[in-house]
Formats: structure tokens, sequence, C-alpha cells
């Protein structure tokens, strides 16, 4: 059999099924999976990007079962049950296990796949790591080429990602004129974060998104609610109402699609942003064969609720154990259960010493609490020893104080001094 992805959903299917009687291929353009929750901080300079990615042959090194295969899927014909690659291979299979995930949506507004910073992937994170530290690097040797003589950077979107990336960028600031000493006008260097939605955090209860945007605030995130973006330039951003506001980098945390990826072309009916409409057991109609988990998936809450489950890393997780789990019962020849998500809550860190964590039970944990809650969470699910070790030593060091840390720009190409 095939797993495709070897995201959260992708290594959890993988996971549940080495101890069956199959030979599981996962197939993935990368050799890592990466550790999605951390991006912001490798963007923003306070994690590397080997703490947050591990490599998949490493995570399953011990199961005889389990083959990795490095390339990239671009096609799946459900009639031959084969995946064809982009080196012009192809794999056959019996079951199929689609763990795509999704990718950046930019939702038709002009000039945002070319001129903004999304963040999804670890490709992503270093280039906008690097964007940042080089305007600020910039704003230190010519001032006069930015607005108030300082560097102004927007983030689109106040979902968990566009709150903590813009909580990771005040910081970023902060920490550049203190410790790095970086002549910038700290009091008129901004970041601006702008949702289109009436609240920061709309999957979060109400009191949450409250705490997240005071939070903000008092912190100094200039945060404009009801402010969508009706296009993106090289410069500036033009909001819904026509004035623009002038930026040094835009990221875009905006939201997430299926459309472009390899789900996007399975044979059954699509939802909102291109999710694969599944059956109950998280199969594709018709393809008792053929699974969908994760983000690529339109994953059913279960029979107590209609819609959708929400793009997370917790329901990547529950949905491929799922599938893996389902695919054992048709090798023993027994029929599929539906699935049932179970909500565990929810988290998004604001900056440091403070976090929103919104558990299925009890009172919602803010500041300090919620933090250590955070991170907490994040220490168990980071996969490898290593990785761990490295990353509580960088928290702990950070929460007593501040140091320079991989506050690195790194191209890719070296270029002459």
């Amino acid at each position: 059999m095939v797993v495709i992805g070897a995201g959260f959903a992708g290594l959890s299917a993988t996971r549940h099924l080495r101890d069956q009687p199959v030979t599981v291929t996962i197939v993935d353009h990368h050799n890592f999976h990466t550790f999605q929750p951390l991006l912001y901080q490798v963007a923003t300079a306070g994690l590397d990007p080997a703490d947050v990615a591990y490599p998949v042959r490493t995570i399953f090194g011990r199961e005889p079962n389990v083959v990795f295969r490095h390339g990239r899927a671009l096609s799946v014909d459900v009639d031959t049950r084969r995946v064809g690659l982009a080196d012009g291979t192809a794999l056959d299979y019996d079951r199929l296990v689609v763990a795509t995930g999704a990718t950046t949506g930019f939702f038709s507004v002009p000039g945002a796949p070319q001129h903004s910073l999304p963040l999804y992937t670890l490709a992503d994170a270093r280039r906008l790591r690097n964007t940042v530290l080089g305007c600020l690097e910039a704003a230190d040797a010519h001032p006069e080429d930015f607005d108030d003589g300082a560097p102004t950077f927007i983030v689109v979107g106040g979902g968990a990602t566009g709150v903590e990336i813009s909580g990771a960028l005040l910081e970023l600031l902060d920490v550049s004129v203190r410790r790095d000493r970086l002549r910038i006008d700290r009091e008129r260097s901004k970041v601006i974060l702008l949702e289109a939605g009436e609240r920061l955090l709309p999957g979060f209860e109400e009191q949450a998104s409250r705490y997240a945007e005071e939070t903000l605030r008092l912190r100094g995130v200039d945060v404009r609610l009801r402010t969508p973006v009706a296009e993106v330039t090289a410069a500036a951003v033009r909001l819904g109402d026509g004035r623009w506001i002038g930026a040094a980098a835009v990221v875009w945390a905006g939201g997430v699609t299926v459309d472009g990826t390899l789900a996007a072309s399975l044979p059954s009916a699509h939802g909102r942003g291109g999710r694969v409409a599944l059956e109950p057991d998280l199969s594709v109609a018709g393809h008792p064969e053929v699974f969908v988990v994760g983000d690529a998936g339109a994953v059913p809450w279960g029979p107590a609720r209609s819609e959708a489950c929400p793009q997370v890393a917790q329901v990547a997780i529950q949905s491929g154990k799922h599938a893996a789990q389902q695919i054992a019962r048709q090798l023993q020849g027994r029929s599929t259960t539906a699935f049932s998500y179970h909500d565990k809550g929810l988290m998004a860190t604001i900056g440091r010493h403070a976090a929103v964590a919104q558990l299925r039970r009890g009172p919602i944990l803010r500041g300090t609490l919620g933090w250590l809650a955070w991170l907490g969470l994040h220490l168990v699910y980071l996969i490898g020893f290593r990785n761990r070790v490295v990353v509580l030593v960088n928290w702990w060091w950070r929460y007593l104080d501040w140091p320079s840390g991989p506050r690195l720009i790194v191209a890719d190409v070296d270029a002459d001094p």
C-alpha cells in the first residue's frame, strides 16, 4: 500500500499500519517531516530549521515493512491503482492514503502570490526569516528608504498563525534593537495585523479572542479587525476601502486551500477550499480502497455534527490513525466504521509568557499558565529526542533572558562580500 505525504496525517497512518501484514511505501518530495506549529519561530529567528524537522527514514528506520520513497507524486489513477511520480515512474497500490495536506490560499487577491510571504512550509519559513532580517539590516543602513525611517511589517489573517507570527515579529524587533543594536527607530517600527472578520482566532471562544486581541495591542501590535485586503504590491497593501499602507514585508496567513494539490485531482466531489468530500469512514465515494486524511479532506466531525473538522494537527493525527484502522479492518474482512473526532481543544501563543489554551473541558488557560501548557504540548508532539532537548533548552534560556538567537541571513547561494 502507499501513503502520500509525510505530514502529521501521513505519519499517523503509517505508524498505525506498521504492525499490519502489509508493506507501506510512504512518498514525499521532502525527506523530512516538518513540525508546522513551530514554523513561525523559525521564521522569526527563534529556532533553526533543523529544530523543527526530522528525517522520515529515521522515524521508520526500525520498521521492516515501511519503505520511504523520496519523490513528488503527481497523479493518482484510481482505475489502474497507480500513483505517478515526477521522475516518470509509478507505484502500484491495493490501498492508498492521500495525506498531501493543503497549500497557501491567496483567494484571488491581486498581487498576493507574487508579493506576500506565506508560512506553510520550512522553505517558506526560511524565506520569511531572510526577508525580515534583510529588511531590518536595510533599515539600519538606509532608513531613508522606509516610511517614517522604520520598517512596517503587515500580517494578513487573524487565525492562530497570524496571531503567533505577529507577536513573534514584535519581539524580534525588540531584541534586534536591544541586543543587536540595530539603528532603527523602535517607536516607529510597526507590526500591523489585518483581519477581515469580526475577531481574531475565529475558531476559539470569544473570551480567548478578546484576550489575544488585548494582549497584542498592549504589546504594540496594531490590530485592525473588519479590514479585508484588496491588493498586495511589492511595497504596500491596498485595503478594501481603498486606503494604502506601506510595508517592508507582507506575511500572508490568510488561510489554506487544497486547490492545486494532488488531492484536488481525485475523482470525487470537492467542498470549500477544494477539500475532498469523504464517506463517513474517510474513504472516497466509489473507491473504498482510497482514503483521504488531514487537511486534504473534508474530514467529517462525526455522527453528532455534520460540518467538516478544522484543518488542525489533531484532526490530521486522528484521521490518519482512523484510516489505518479501517485498512486493517478491510484486510480482516470486516466492515469499516465511521470517523468521530475527539476535540482536545485549541491553543495559540501570543508571545513570550502569553498564550491561550482552550481545552475541551475546564476554563480557558491564559497568560503564563496557557504559555506553559502550550510549551508542554508542543514538546510532547515534537518528533526526535534531540529536537525536544534543543527546543526545550532554547525556550528555557529565552525564558530567563533573550539571548542572541539564530538571527542569520542564510542565502542558498553565496554572493561576493
